[in-house]
């Protein structure tokens, strides 16, 4: 999954297995927030073979198709078959998702599922792409190390510690951010197909 913008190199890609069966619009919006990382809290849309679909939201987009009867199935994808998802029109994320392949479904595993991924996806309201970017460049691996003796030398360090665990935390997402925490992701995915709440507790994992 990358942005198919051709001036914006991709940044994560991430490789997930889904039924034929799944009630698209909603599975795989909340499929790709879970892997993602992300609250669901802004408007989105999928565009298939020029045809938007989404859920409706007062304010927002209004779609034709009702978003519980939509199967995946239904759209008849093709092996390598590719369609956009479209997520915060701010921030503007534009993801191109690709059907890999077509796969018989094990009866003993729970789906969806993910088989892979690279490197930590973005903060939900960075600002975008190009902002994403330049986060990259001001949290690099010298910066943080630095700023992280910093606040272990601080002389107020015990005085202030609450303070600082919001800014710890910040930096640690970025010295973490090339790699893809798959297993935590799938934790939630299984939470979330087997209707179990946790998978909304989720903000340690990314």
């Amino acid at each position: 999954m990358v942005p198919p913008a051709s001036d914006f190199s991709a940044c994560f890609y991430l490789c997930i297995f889904t039924p034929p069966f799944s009630v698209f619009l909603l599975c795989h919006k909340h499929t790709l927030q879970i892997a993602m990382g992300w609250d669901d809290f802004h408007l989105h849309q999928f565009i298939i073979h020029g045809k938007h679909y989404g859920v409706s939201k007062i304010g927002g987009i209004w779609f034709s198709d009702d978003p519980e009867q939509v199967r995946l199935s239904d759209l008849q994808f093709r092996v390598k078959a590719r369609f956009l998802y479209e997520y915060d029109f701010g921030d503007l994320w534009q993801h191109e998702i690709r059907v890999e392949k077509k796969l018989p479904l094990d009866p003993k595993k729970t789906y969806p599922v993910c088989i892979g991924g690279a490197r930590s996806t973005p903060p939900e309201d960075c600002g975008g792409p190009w902002a994403f970017m330049e986060l990259q460049q001001r949290y690099s691996f010298y910066n943080i190390t630095e700023r992280m003796l910093e606040i272990i030398e601080s002389d107020d360090l015990e005085e202030y510690r609450a303070d600082y665990q919001e800014e710890v935390r910040t930096l640690l997402y970025w010295l973490k951010v090339d790699k893809f925490p798959r297993r935590n992701v799938n934790r939630r995915l299984k939470q979330y197909a087997l209707n179990d709440e946790e998978w909304m507790n989720y903000m340690e994992d990314y």
